[in-house]
């Protein structure tokens, strides 16, 4: 099982009968968010007077990864990373899944459309989601639930990703999902408040709010 959250919270946001993420834009927020959390949880990444700041010079041997230590090194805020070189991330990130033989890469249908993507193997997949659907149903205490899953619920809440948690879970659990995303302060303050802005910063993504910058 791969253990990266950014190629995870891929796999849990994609749509098997859109050949693709179930939204891109709002994934290209949600694999980047995933891989702050990943780095943070790795330790590389800490919070200094609301700044992020990198930990140590060596490379996290992930591409996606690094490519985010590089942008992180500029010394900005939680929210601008979340935003900053999106769609560059969810590129990589699908591109280290197709690598992995976890996505089959298929021709546009158009010469202008997007490219398309399967999952090749649904067990996967499937392992994730009972996985997450634990955390959001358990009875137990947050604390006790692997950070990774945390972090997944928390950001398929927040990105609106409903074959993983509809609207009726986002009722029912609000208290476990707002648990686990308080889980995010123990990492970096700012960080919690990133993924809680989520819904906020996709709207704007989406034009919503007059755009926003970041590539």
């Amino acid at each position: 099982m791969i253990d990266d959250l950014a190629c995870l919270m891929y796999l849990l946001a994609h749509d098997d009968a859109a050949e693709g993420p179930y939204d891109r834009a709002r994934t290209e927020l949600l694999v980047r968010a995933a891989a702050l959390v990943d780095l943070a949880l790795r330790g590389r990444l800490r919070e200094a007077g609301g700044r992020v700041t990198v930990s140590g010079t060596e490379p996290a041997g992930d591409p996606v990864l690094d490519g985010v230590l590089r942008d992180a090194a500029a010394g900005h805020g939680w929210k601008r990373l979340v935003r900053r070189h999106r769609k560059r991330t969810l590129a990589e990130v699908e591109d280290r899944l197709v690598a992995r033989r976890l996505l089959t890469l298929k021709a546009p249908r158009t010469r202008f459309g997007s490219r398309r993507l399967t999952v090749t193997d649904h067990t996967v997949s499937a392992e994730l989601r009972t996985r997450v659907s634990a955390a959001l149903r358990g009875d137990g205490p947050v604390r006790e639930i692997p950070a990774i899953d945390t972090a997944l619920l928390a950001l398929a809440a927040a990105g609106g990703v409903r074959s993983v948690v509809s609207r009726q879970d986002q009722k029912i659990f609000r208290a476990r999902i707002d648990a686990c995303t308080g889980s995010l302060a123990v990492l970096a303050p700012g960080l919690e408040k990133a993924v809680r802005a989520l819904p906020v910063t996709m709207i704007a993504a989406q034009g919503g709010m007059g755009g926003m910058g970041g590539s």
